[in-house]
Formats: C-alpha cells, sequence, structure tokens
C-alpha cells in the first residue's frame, strides 16, 4: 500500500481517551466476556503488535496516547506481514500474544473461533463505524474489536482517453461499463480497455465487487455454509468472464500485473484498485497526470457494491492490562484520532464521521472511495476463508485463461467449500 504523507499532530485530551462508566458485574471480573471497562485514565503497560507500515507509524501515535494518559505505556512491535499469521498463531497456541493487536480481517474468525479474542466491550459504539468494516469484526453474532482503517475498491480510468472514445462522464451500469471499455480500445488507441485480474491469488477481490454490485450473497441457510453457485454468481462470472472472451481484458494478463506502467502509458487505460494506486500512477506519470484520470464507483447491476478491506484492532483474552488494551483501541476509534492517523499514514478512517474533516473532504477522488464505503461489503467471517477462496480464484483463472464453463466453474469452487466447510 503506498504512504505519502507524515505530519505531526498535537496529542489529544484525556477525555477523548474515557469509556463511559459503566461498572463490571462481579460475574465478569475475570474481563473475558465482553465486560465493560472501568472508568478513569488508563495506567501500566500493553503490549501491542502491528504489521507493516502501520507497525512503524504506531509507536509515533501511540506517544500522543501516553501523554494524554501519563500513568500508561505502550509497546509497540512491528512485525513484517508475511510471517504475522504464523507468528499470531503460534502466540495464541502457547498462551503468549500480546495485550492488543493489529489483525487483518479476512483472520477475524479464526482467532475468534481458537477462543484468542476478547468480545467488544458495550461502551464501544458499533454504529460509528461504516457497515461494511464493522461486519468484518463480527463472528457468529459477536464483535471482536473495531474496524481500525478501512479500504475499498474503485475503477480508476483515463479521463483524457475517455474523452476520445466518446465519454465527458463514466458509466454507471454493467453494461455501459463494457461500453467504454470497448471504445476506449476502438477509439482511444488502447491495447486493453481494461485491466482485469485473470485468476491467481487474490482474483476473487476483483469479482467480488461485481458480485455484490449484483446482490450476491455469499452465505446460505442462515449464514451457516457457503454460496458460491447462486444464480446471481453465476451472471456475475459470466459477465467478468466476458471481458475476457471478447478481446477487451488480456487474458494473458501475468498475475503480478505492470498497472503503473500501462495506465500511464494508456496501454490500459482502466482498472480496479484501492487508494493507495493514486499515489503510485502518479508517481510513474508524472507531473500533471493527476489531472488526466478519475475515480468512479463501481457500476450497478442491482446496486452499486465493493469490496471492503482493512485492518483491525483487537484486546486478546489472555491479557494482563485488559482495562488499558481497550482504552487504547477506542482511543483509536475517536474522530480526531482518526483523521491524525489518515494524516501520518494515509490509512482512511473506519469512522464515518471522519470523512468531514477538511483533510478528506479536500480531495474528490478520495470522496469517491469514502461514497463506495457506504456500500462497500466483507466476506464472511469463516475461519476456513482463506482455504476456500483458494478453490474460487483457481476456477476464475480457468474461466478467464482458458474460457472454462462459468458454470461448471462455481459448482466446482462450491463442491471444494462444501467438502471444508466453514470450520464451525
Amino acid at each position: 500500500m503506498g504512504r505519502r504523507t507524515t505530519r505531526a499532530v498535537a496529542g489529544l485530551a484525556a477525555t477523548a481517551l474515557v469509556l463511559s462508566a459503566c461498572g463490571r458485574g462481579d460475574e465478569q471480573a475475570d474481563g473475558q466476556t465482553g465486560a465493560e471497562v472501568a472508568p478513569g485514565a488508563a495506567t501500566g503497560t500493553i503490549t501491542v503488535w502491528a504489521m507493516g507500515a502501520e507497525g512503524e507509524k504506531l509507536p509515533a501515535l501511540a506517544k500522543q496516547f501516553e501523554a494524554a494518559n501519563p500513568g500508561a505505556k505502550v509497546e509497540v512491535t512491528a512485525i513484517p506481514w508475511d510471517s504475522a499469521h504464523s507468528k499470531f498463531t503460534s502466540a495464541i497456541a502457547a498462551g503468549q500474544t500480546p495485550d492488543a493487536a493489529m489483525v487483518g480481517t479476512t483472520w477475524m474468525g479464526e482467532f475468534a473461533d481458537m477462543g484468542a479474542l476478547d468480545p467488544t466491550p458495550p461502551s464501544i459504539d458499533k454504529s460509528v463505524f461504516f457497515e461494511g468494516a464493522q461486519s468484518t469484526t463480527e463472528v457468529d453474532g459477536t464483535s471482536f474489536g473495531i474496524p481500525w482503517y478501512v479500504e475499498t475498491r474503485l475503477l480508476y480510468y483515463r479521463t483524457d482517453l475517455a474523452t476520445k472514445a466518446g465519454y465527458e462522464t463514466p458509466p454507471t451500469d454493467w453494461q455501459g461499463l463494457k461500453e467504454m471499455a470497448k471504445a476506449m480500445q476502438t477509439k482511444a488507441g488502447a491495447k486493453w480497455g481494461i485491466g482485469l485480474q485473470a485468476g491467481g491469488t487474490g482474483s476473487w477481490q476483483s469479482l467480488l465487487p461485481f458480485a455484490w454490485s449484483n446482490g450476491v450473497e455469499l452465505t446460505k441457510d442462515g449464514g451457516a455454509a457457503y454460496n458460491f453457485d447462486s444464480p446471481q454468481m453465476l451472471e456475475t462470472l459470466e459477465y467478468y468472464g466476458s471481458f475476457f472472451s471478447e478481446g477487451i481484458a488480456d487474458k494473458a494478463a501475468p498475475v503480478q500485473p505492470t498497472t503503473e506502467p500501462d495506465f500511464a502509458s494508456g496501454r490500459v487505460p482502466m482498472f480496479i484498485s484501492g487508494p493507495w494506486m493514486m499515489s503510485a500512477v502518479e508517481k510513474v506519470g508524472g507531473p500533471g497526470f493527476a489531472d488526466k484520470y478519475d475515480v468512479m464507483p463501481m457500476p450497478t447491476k442491482v446496486t452499486s457494491s465493493s469490496f471492503v478491506g482493512g485492518s483491525n484492532f483487537v484486546v486478546f483474552k489472555n491479557t494482563d492490562n485488559r482495562d488499558t488494551a481497550w482504552k487504547f483501541v477506542q482511543w483509536l476509534a475517536d474522530p480526531a484520532v482518526q483523521v491524525t492517523w489518515y494524516q501520518q499514514s494515509t490509512d482512511l478512517p473506519s469512522v464515518a464521521s471522519a470523512w468531514e474533516d477538511p483533510a478528506l473532504r479536500a480531495d474528490t477522488k478520495l470522496a469517491t472511495f469514502g461514497e463506495q464505503l457506504k456500500t462497500a461489503q466483507a466476506p464472511p467471517t469463516f475461519a476456513t476463508w482463506e482455504q476456500v477462496i483458494t478453490a474460487l480464484d483457481m476456477e476464475v483463472e480457468k474461466v478467464a485463461r482458458s474460457g472454462a464453463d462459468p458454470a461448471a466453474a462455481l459448482k466446482a469452487a462450491q463442491a471444494s467449500a462444501d467438502s471444508i466447510g466453514t470450520g464451525r
């Protein structure tokens, strides 16, 4: 994920850090069952793990929490993404987890099913978060932690080439998108009309925004099973596959696409990605390139929806300082802190009201991401999601690269999902 701006911000008042003063019941005194957190300022030391660039930047933010809570100390350990999952599972098995941590949204079901996560206290208002982001914290109806930061996916498109293709405004529906992509080839000279992932790891993140926009439900039987072979998903995969079969998207595209140079040169004038790609394409495109492209919401079939990603922040059950761990997590959800974190990291706020800040509203492209987040959705928090989705990625690849029958592909993906199960 691209990182653009680092900016120092003054510490916040201690009153923003204190949870509402609802005392714990005696039967919940062990702090393991979603009990309320004691009132007052945070005290004592907590250990925190965070991954990647977030792990490197979080210590500076945590100092503001310490400044507002002089009796508290936050010890942050930065962990590489590629080793994070195994480090967490080993720590859970050994009972040596940190007090709190940044956790990938697709890991929530697995870690909750291992009994490692502490349920969110009642005083944390779940309604302040984008609905799709909040859903990533919920496993079997129980919320664990908060959505810390979010991202969603939009269609990037070259406005200058769109004008050549006859489009002053972008299309809003499925048919319009395909027509514009084709016109980018026939009228604007693009090699490919749109860049879509032709299978491989993570291709589900390109397919599912179309699926959710077509009303696809990824679970059935009251949320108890996977649901990959519905009529709506079939219609979606047929549409997605048609871009490749009709020569609008490259069926031989590499798994690691050269998105930025292809977009800057006009070879591939449209693609789907998250907000971090703005700085990436502008760097490659050079001065003035920001004026040659824009972003648009996912086109509508039944609605307009997209994938909501990001990371959550959780408290582990075996914490030795539960109160301070939760006070730190709640502090991270304060709208002003969320804006501060955006300014330091470019991670987008999960709290909807934070988007009213001028720091975010001033960028019209960024504001479009904020609008899409209102309807963005997340995959189910089943413990087996990362196993199951591998099969769907493989089937998408067969359709995109080899023209396989979408119905057969989804039947195979469903059979694999049924065989693996949900982990519940």
